[in-house]
């Protein structure tokens, strides 16, 4: 298993000082030590979402802040806008149902990037919309939407401004105060490249007006709760939190922090760049329009003439590199590269000498090494 490199779209492969960090003692979740380490991996987290709020840490994956996202601010019976063009779309308009919360849905092409016009034509026709959920990077498609200029439009109306960022903090431009977003997650395991199983979430002054307004209908994601207890002293969490993932995502928010988030982001630009350059040098097609393509993962469509199992099948098991499959109905479609968290050169080099040594194996290509080239080349 230590010989498989992880390039999925999470989890992404931790940092030997981030799994030494978990080998730290347990201690009382409910003492004083405890408390300094929620403390500070909060502020940390704070930092890197770029946000005067409170942020919190959540025990569970990004989907548990994705509930505690929308459950907390939207009562049931209320209407949300849901974004939707991809899985994570979808499974946010999927929380919103499973809490009464009325949907509407805005439907994206997959491979497509909702604009901010079609948010602000959707907001003027329902003046009833409490909310508007977008998935900043959808891992499913390898799409970014424009959450900057999306922030601009909010800002002209009250329906609150819900964000997933939990394949893109860290990884690419996300600015909370800045953008206008009143709710924001992210999850543990992407590019902040701690081991999976912690959310984090944070919000705004009027994030927290509509939850005081909020009957809640949710109990182990109640945001109340989760301030009530962060107030005490020392500060804790309503429920027994994992103590080994809070030291986990302390010393991977030091790590992003001592890089310098700019100095992250552009190294995951770089690497986007590198990767779809690469797939095209290989002769292969993106499946993402290019012009929103994302920084963390790239979507690529599969030959024609070779299935999914057999072409991520060998680079998994003869060349050591494991990549995502396609979601829906794109699954034997498309393969996904996920280039975040710990990512440099020589692991895109590894990445597209396995993808190109499969495809002339299997007969897909006659340049094995043309990929390879081209990762060489985008670093010199």
């Amino acid at each position: 298993m230590d010989e498989i490199l992880l390039m999925l779209p999470g989890p992404t492969t931790v940092h030997p000082r981030v799994l030494n960090a978990m080998s730290q003692a347990v201690v009382n979740h409910r003492g004083a030590k405890y408390g300094e380490i929620l403390t500070e991996t909060s502020e940390l987290m704070s930092d890197v979402f770029q946000t005067s709020n409170q942020s919190y840490l959540l025990t569970g994956s990004g989907t548990a802040a994705m509930e505690a996202a929308i459950s907390n601010v939207v009562n049931s019976g209320e209407k949300i806008l849901n974004v939707v063009g991809g899985k994570f779309g979808e499974r946010f308009m999927k929380i919103a149902n499973a809490h009464g919360i009325t949907t509407e849905e805005l439907a994206v092409e997959w491979g497509t990037a909702v604009t901010p016009e079609a948010i602000k034509t959707a907001l003027d026709a329902d003046e009833d919309i409490k909310a508007v959920s977008v998935v900043h990077n959808e891992t499913s498609t390898g799409v970014a939407a424009p959450i900057e200029a999306i922030g601009k439009v909010m800002k002209d109306y009250d329906a609150l401004y819900i964000v997933d960022t939990v394949s893109s903090l860290g990884g690419d431009y996300v600015d909370v105060d800045k953008f206008g977003i009143d709710v924001c997650i992210t999850g543990s395991q992407k590019c902040i490249a701690a081991p999976p199983g912690m959310a984090a979430i944070t919000l705004s002054d009027d994030a927290w007006a509509a939850a005081d307004k909020v009957d809640s209908h949710t109990f182990y994601l109640d945001m109340q709760a989760a301030k009530k207890s962060g107030d005490k002293n020392p500060p804790q969490t309503p429920y027994t939190p994992s103590v080994s993932l809070t030291y986990a995502m302390n010393e991977a928010l030091k790590m992003v922090m001592e890089e310098g988030l700019e100095n992250r982001v552009a190294r995951h630009h770089k690497a986007a760049k590198a990767s779809v350059a690469a797939a095209k040098a290989l002769g292969l097609e993106l499946f993402a329009d290019e012009k929103v393509s994302s920084a963390t993962v790239t979507a690529v469509k599969m030959p024609e003439g070779v299935t999914d199992a057999e072409f991520r099948g060998t680079t998994r098991d003869k060349y050591g590199v494991e990549l995502a499959g396609g979601q829906d109905h794109l699954k034997g479609n498309i393969f996904r590269i996920g280039h975040m968290g710990n990512i440099s050169y020589k692991e895109l080099v590894q990445t597209f000498a396995a993808i190109g040594m499969t495809l002339k194996g299997l007969g897909a290509i006659e340049d094995a090494g043309a990929g390879v080239a081209s990762i060489t080349e985008s670093y010199l």
